[in-house]
């Protein structure tokens, strides 16, 4: 019985000192790293600052001619890379790329891209300019002149020359031509789609145009 007495003894004292090292235990990890009976201060944490996202520039809004005044913000056509290959695709290429140009300086009046693909032999497109020029000067501009090119081919066969030859089917926006004082001299009825033939070639990586024709028949 005695034995049975110190036995249970035995255990409580060991689960009172359990109870005590638990209760130190958890007082060290309440206290831990802190002066006794002192204010514990917490290290200060560092928060980096978000980086500044940069806004985007917004793209200006294309805005056709009208009689209110000239277009503006008209995107500058891009050339393909495909249009500077030596291929079938290339001058597919090349020739819608001819006519974009074109058709971007109908709408602003800028002719100095156009002026870089074009001879000063080819006198359709010299005809053009002059057009251009004369209705996008003194205060004046053409509303519509939009070209676009339904249809392009070639047989990608070059000739003698060593020049090539390509069809477009044109089709261009009737063009009503300005005064200065907003009032309209004069507005083209709407034309069928004009067949034109691009003779084109091929030298240090780019095409150029040789000559443009009228497809009749």
């Amino acid at each position: 019985m005695t034995s049975h007495i110190t036995s249970m003894s035995r255990r409580m004292r060991m689960r009172l000192v359990a109870a005590v090292a638990a209760s130190v235990l958890l007082l060290t990890g309440c206290n831990s790293g802190g002066d006794p009976g002192g204010t514990s201060s917490a290290s200060p944490t560092s928060t980096a600052s978000p980086s500044a996202t940069p806004t985007p520039t917004p793209t200006p809004a294309y805005v056709p001619a009208s009689a209110s005044g000239r277009a503006q913000n008209v995107p500058v056509p891009v050339l393909p890379e495909v249009a500077k290959t030596e291929t079938k695709e290339g001058a597919i290429a090349f020739a819608r790329y001819w006519f974009e140009v074109l058709s971007y300086s109908y709408e602003t009046g800028e002719l100095s891209l156009h002026e870089s693909l074009t001879p000063q032999t080819c006198a359709p497109c010299q005809k053009s300019a002059e057009a251009i020029r004369a209705w996008h000067s003194e205060g004046r501009w053409l509303v519509g002149g939009q070209i676009s090119t339904p249809a392009v081919n070639t047989t990608f066969s070059r000739d003698e020359a060593g020049k090539y030859k390509v069809s477009v089917q044109v089709h261009q926006i009737p063009l009503s031509y300005v005064r200065a004082d907003g009032t309209v001299a004069h507005t083209d009825p709407q034309g069928a789609d004009q067949g034109n033939l691009l003779i084109i070639s091929y030298s240090s990586d780019s095409w150029r145009l040789d000559e443009v024709g009228s497809i009749v028949g």
